[in-house]
């Protein structure tokens, strides 16, 4: 009966460890899946989180490279960050029990330094943490065994070109090299304070290619594709607290390996000046979220325990963008913008930590000009999303999550 107890207990810790061992994938990407939230310019932020159609100056380089020749001034360098306020709730189906996260505040940044060397050439060097994240659930609530806690903290570096061609045509590329680390605890069905946790790191390069075009003085259009890049966890940490009674078998210290895909992205857009104040921009994004299709991972001691492999099945997903920006006076500049986004997940192979739903955002933002070459921009996003039905079948649970997310942003930018 013991042996049996013991071999349930591995099971669920498997099960724990592939949820989990997931996250470093979905987190590297949590706003690049669940809600897609880029924050990598407080003015695109504003106008829905479109970039692709718009020339905002040095940010071009992470929304359309192609754009970066079209910036003003000869030298431009934006700086800023975001606070991520955000929580979800699960409540288990067919009860009132209700968990609710108690997230640490997240804090995204940017830095772009760009010069024109002329008319029609542009190079510049973009760092910034598009994929930063934490979610923090009680020690003791219901899933505890699937996860208690998980951070992670990313940055990309991009250096990047640009050239123009005519003064109507732009194309851009820029390197990534993408690096990440994520740390987290989970309970395992053991007595005591049975636990484990993983430590790991990870990194790859991919790259970053976008083409602008000004159509004419009220049109402009912008395709801008990111690659697919595969993190690759190599020795990453893993430490076990379990019954001494265990010990022989699952060793206190381990280490293990993953290949994680972030998907692909896929930008297109427009934008329209309808009037000399007003600027009207819609954009469609794609997501190839379909390289998540399951999830394998290595352990180097016990792998005959403690390798797996889980069934994700997630699918691609198109978004949907609209923004405007209205001109007020020669100071200052509002933003206003919504999108909608569909969930990724498969709805029977849900990952408590990810809380991955369908999604309806609004965007706010501004820009005020104190000084000629200087500007301050805020932006401000709300997420909803919704109240959903959640399966995990090898697990055996299902439950209803909601989420709601709020994320203040301020920058600086200067050009000379």
């Amino acid at each position: 009966m013991g042996q049996f107890i013991h071999l349930e207990n591995h099971i669920h810790m498997k099960k724990a460890l592939l949820l989990v061992v997931g996250f470093l994938f979905i987190s590297t990407a949590v706003f690049a899946g669940g809600y897609q939230v880029r924050l990598q310019g407080n003015k695109q932020t504003g106008m829905g989180l479109i970039g692709a159609p718009l020339s905002f100056g040095a940010s071009s380089m992470f929304y359309n490279p192609g754009a970066l020749s079209f910036m003003d001034g000869k030298f431009a360098v934006e700086l800023g960050g975001s606070a991520i306020f955000s929580n979800a709730t699960y409540e288990t189906y067919g009860s009132d029990y209700l968990a609710r996260t108690n997230n640490p505040i997240g804090t995204p940044f940017y830095f772009y330094a760009a010069e024109k060397l002329n008319k029609k050439f542009a190079f510049g060097l973009a760092i910034y943490t598009p994929y930063g994240s934490a979610a923090k659930w009680d020690d003791n609530w219901a899933l505890k065994l699937l996860i208690q806690n998980i951070s992670l903290q990313a940055i990309y570096y991009q250096p990047t070109i640009s050239f123009n061609l005519g003064n109507k045509l732009g194309i851009g590329a820029g390197l990534i090299y993408a690096t990440g680390n994520v740390k987290m605890n989970s309970a395992l069905n053991y007595s005591g304070n049975s636990n484990f946790g993983l430590n790991g790191n990870a990194h790859n390069f991919g790259f970053n290619v976008g083409v602008h075009y000004k159509a004419s003085d009220q049109w402009s259009l912008g395709v801008n594709y990111r690659s697919e890049i595969n993190m690759n966890v190599k020795n990453g940490n893993a430490t076990f607290v379990v019954p001494g009674s265990l010990s022989s078998m699952i060793s206190p210290t381990n280490h293990f390996s993953a290949s994680l895909p972030l998907p692909a992205n896929l930008d297109i857009g427009v934008a329209y000046q309808a009037t000399k104040k007003l600027l009207l921009a819609a954009e469609l994004d794609w997501v190839k979220w379909s390289v998540y299709d399951s999830l394998s991972f290595h352990f180097e001691t016990n792998p005959q325990l403690l390798n797996n492999s889980s069934p994700k099945l997630y699918k691609d997903q198109w978004i949907p963008r609209i923004g405007a920006q209205y001109q007020v006076s020669k100071k200052l500049i509002v933003r206003a913008g919504a999108y909608y986004e569909l969930s990724p997940a498969n709805r029977d192979y849900f990952s408590p930590e990810t809380v991955s739903l369908n999604t309806f955002a609004y965007t706010l933002g501004a820009t005020y000009t104190p000084a000629k070459r200087l500007s301050i921009d805020l932006s401000f996003i709300q997420l909803f999303g919704m109240k959903s039905l959640m399966k995990d079948l090898p697990a055996n649970v299902s439950g209803y999550y909601k989420t709601n997310t709020v994320v203040p942003g301020i920058g600086i930018s200067y050009h000379f």
